[in-house]
């Protein structure tokens, strides 16, 4: 059941939480819609990208941590070049998401698993290794045999390699990911 959230402005802390956590002034948003108008995702979205942004001005923290739309955001960035105020949008999303995670309000399942198998494997080899990748996903969203021909083809032409790359600065990698949420 979902709560009930007034829609009159709190105290403001939602915002500065937001605002303070990504480095963005989510409050110079004046609502042109340039960035709903131009997401890609947009028509898959529970609230349009601007609206998301009214319901953090608005406090309106419940509302927006579970919205579908922070977890839906392909992070193409559009949004963000789009902007006049030049409000990084695609990195508030981010921001919204860890935050929905501290919170344990979880997204789509099959989002939060590919979220989850995705960070791992950036954690291990400081880049996605698409083979551990695809089985950690496979594994927590229980969909083994979906898309079983399309990996097939991909491992044939020689786009999923078994044996990972190695990086430089893995430890610097790790390390910016396992900052604290104000941090990163």
């Amino acid at each position: 059941m979902e709560k009930t959230i007034p829609l009159r402005p709190d105290d403001g802390s939602f915002l500065r939480e937001v605002e303070g956590l990504s480095g963005v002034a989510v409050s110079a948003c004046f609502h042109c819609e340039k960035c709903t108008s131009g997401c890609p995702v947009s028509y898959a979205m529970d609230l349009p990208p601007n609206l998301l942004i009214r319901h953090i001005q608005l406090g309106q923290r419940y509302k927006v941590l579970s919205s579908e739309t922070i977890w839906v955001c392909a992070s193409c960035i559009t949004c963000s070049t789009r902007c006049p105020n030049d409000i990084d949008l695609a990195h508030v999303m981010d921001t919204l998401r860890r935050i929905s995670m501290q919170n344990g309000l979880v997204g789509l399942p099959r989002v939060m698993a590919f979220h989850d198998a995705f960070m791992k494997a950036v954690r291990t080899h400081g880049r996605v290794h698409e083979i551990e990748m695809i089985g950690r996903y496979k594994i927590k969203s229980k969909t083994f045999f979906e898309e079983l021909e399309l990996g097939r083809e991909l491992f044939a032409r020689g786009r999923i390699r078994i044996i990972p790359e190695r990086i430089r600065g893995l430890k610097e990698v790790r390390e910016i990911l396992g900052r604290p949420l104000s941090e990163a």
